[in-house]
């Protein structure tokens, strides 16, 4: 489901439901929650996950959507403030930030947040011993999110492999935490249960109310969000699903309303939206 540009113009859905969901967005705008993903979809996917900084294109256009759209969010699995800080976004005004597939949330400034959950301490102390009794190969490494913890393969010598290898274990040990398992791009993260894409999505709508939804992703975490726009469209809510389209993951983009080339393609999408609303 791929779209070009239209002479330089807004790419169009090539679904019925995802054209009404853009033109509702268009026609109220004020109205409107635009929610985007961050890895992979605001930024590119890069070796180290604290050099992934957000597409100079996107910054640019979240300045120019946040005043003409109701609500603008972006709902990653990082922490909150890392986001706000690798994008460049902590003062784009009213945007709000979900960390932790919305389990933190930071807006005007300010992240709100419940305790971890007690099982994170104990993943965190077996993850040494499960990775290694896993044999996981040089180059696998930990990211310790706060309200999670991610063993990322990207770096080894055969990533696919490497993933492989550890997701049992890690699946065992999630167990055992009372934990869950959300698998990634070359990636396997243990956080909370309870809290997903999708949630968080349709807890910002049950409180902002919106006429209109756009959400973009890229990766398998955002299943839960296409899943909770196809909800809120089944109870009257026009809404879109946008993929940023790769090689790496194909699953998102079939069940996209519209698909677009990687973080190019959404900054491109961001910036014809701001246009297309006045801006």
């Amino acid at each position: 489901m791929s779209s070009a540009f239209p002479e330089g113009g807004l790419p169009q859905p090539t679904t019925p439901e995802g054209k009404a969901g853009l033109a509702t967005l268009l026609s109220e705008p004020n109205g409107a929650l635009v929610a985007l993903d961050y890895d992979g979809t605001l930024s590119p996917i890069v070796a180290d996950p604290m050099a992934a900084r957000a597409h100079p294109g996107a910054s640019a256009a979240l300045r120019r959507l946040t005043p003409r759209v109701g609500t603008l969010a972006v709902i990653t699995g990082r922490p909150a403030a890392v986001a706000a800080d690798l994008g460049g976004i902590a003062h784009v005004p009213g945007l709000v930030i979900l960390g932790h597939y919305g389990i933190e949330r930071l807006e005007s400034g300010k992240v709100t947040a419940p305790p971890p959950p007690p099982g994170l301490t104990m993943a965190r102390d077996e993850l040494p011993a499960v990775l290694a009794g896993a044999g996981a190969p040089a180059g696998t490494w930990v990211e310790d999110k706060g309200h999670a913890v991610a063993v990322h393969t990207r770096r080894t010598a055969d990533p696919d492999a490497a993933l492989a290898l550890v997701r049992a274990p890690l699946t065992a040990l999630a167990e055992r935490a009372s934990l869950a398992v959300e698998p990634g791009r070359m990636v396997i993260e243990l956080r909370p249960h309870g809290m997903d894409k999708g949630a968080a999505l349709k807890n910002l709508a049950a409180e902002r109310l919106p006429r209109a939804i756009l959400f973009c992703g890229d990766d398998l975490g955002d299943l839960p969000a296409f899943a909770a726009v196809r909800e809120l469209r089944s109870a009257g809510i026009p809404g879109i699903t946008v993929c940023s389209g790769s090689a790496e993951v194909t699953a998102l983009a079939k069940q996209a309303d519209l698909v677009v080339d990687g973080p190019d393609g959404v900054a491109a999408l961001l910036a014809q939206l701001a246009t297309a609303m006045g801006g």
